[in-house]
């Protein structure tokens, strides 16, 4: 488990060399896109003028670079799902029929340089099982269900359960998943709070409450997840062929993109000192948010601002 960045801990920064710091790499996809009028930008660096929907950024547009004019030519003329979702990754054409042919995407190009470095070599999340069949033009849907492929033909499986997730994260097994992260460090925590500032201090006990409350979050889900499989033997019937609640996913779809990308959040805390040794220097995540009904609804409507998506939240829930 690693440590938020410590004041404290700032000399070990020049006795660290460059290479051996955390490389992050990340993909966020959402099915129904963006409102394009508003999500772009203007100039660059300190002068950069970001769009409306990315005005939150503001504090962080010195970090950041928002690139223009990405085009995939060779994926258009064959429908906007399967055709043009499993090849955004890749730039690979895709092939129609019962033979699934993509190419491996950009993640996991990474993940086999680096993925050995890390405990696991990608994260690979999503908030919706994955489809199967064909689409009306003839594309196999499993190019709607997987952005990440390891190979031509191979899909990297979605986990969309958060335990799972959380699981793989901390590499919870047998009688390990009773245990919480926090009890298993909680003597590396406590020595390491006698020896930082008071400033310090708060920020790790702050970061750890943080931790702990998203592994509560994921123990309730965790049950839910217990329930559901115990529902499906007695039904005779995989969980994951059952509606939410009863699959064990959270009925509130917020809620399970919010959980999500808090593993995430905390996947990509690597410093260079941890309160225990780590195979992980780094973290590949990638989330895909699905065209789903409640975000079906909500993008109907030029949204541009996060004032204008949770007024459209209020207006379906």
């Amino acid at each position: 488990m690693a440590l938020p960045w410590l004041e404290s801990l700032e000399s070990l920064q020049a006795m660290t060399p460059a290479d051996v710091f955390p490389r992050r790499f990340a993909v966020l996809f959402m099915g129904n896109g963006v409102n394009e009028n508003y999500w772009g930008s203007e100039g660059s660096g300190a002068a950069m003028k970001l769009s409306e929907t990315l005005e939150p950024l503001e504090p962080l547009k010195h970090k950041i670079n928002v690139i223009h004019g990405l085009f995939h030519k060779r994926a258009m003329g064959n429908g906007i799902h399967p055709a043009q979702t499993g090849g955004l990754l890749s730039g690979s054409v895709l092939q129609k029929g019962s033979i699934v042919k993509a190419g491996i995407t950009v993640d996991q190009v990474l993940a086999n340089r680096v993925g050995q470095e890390t405990a696991q070599p990608s994260l690979v999340l999503a908030c919706e099982h994955a489809m199967t069949g064909f689409h009306e033009t003839n594309y196999s849907l499993a190019y709607s269900s997987h952005l990440s492929w390891q190979s031509a033909d191979s899909p990297v499986p979605n986990e969309v359960y958060p335990s799972l997730a959380w699981d793989s994260l901390f590499e919870n097994r047998g009688s390990l998943r009773n245990v919480s992260i926090l009890d298993r460090v909680k003597q590396e925590a406590e020595a390491l709070g006698t020896t930082v500032g008071n400033a310090d201090r708060m920020k790790l006990d702050e970061y750890l409450t943080s931790v702990r409350e998203v592994e509560k979050r994921v123990d309730v889900l965790r049950a839910a997840k217990d329930k559901a499989d115990d529902l499906g033997k007695a039904k005779n019937r995989p969980a994951l062929t059952m509606e939410r609640p009863m699959n064990g996913l959270p009925e509130d779809l917020r809620e399970h993109h919010r959980l999500m990308l808090d593993i995430i959040a905390i996947a990509s805390r690597r410093t260079e000192r941890a309160l225990q040794p780590s195979s992980s220097r780094g973290i590949l995540a990638h989330f895909t948010i699905r065209s789903s009904m409640w975000l079906t609804d909500i993008m109907r409507h030029p949204i541009r601002t996060i004032r204008e998506v949770m007024h459209a939240f209020r207006s379906i829930t």
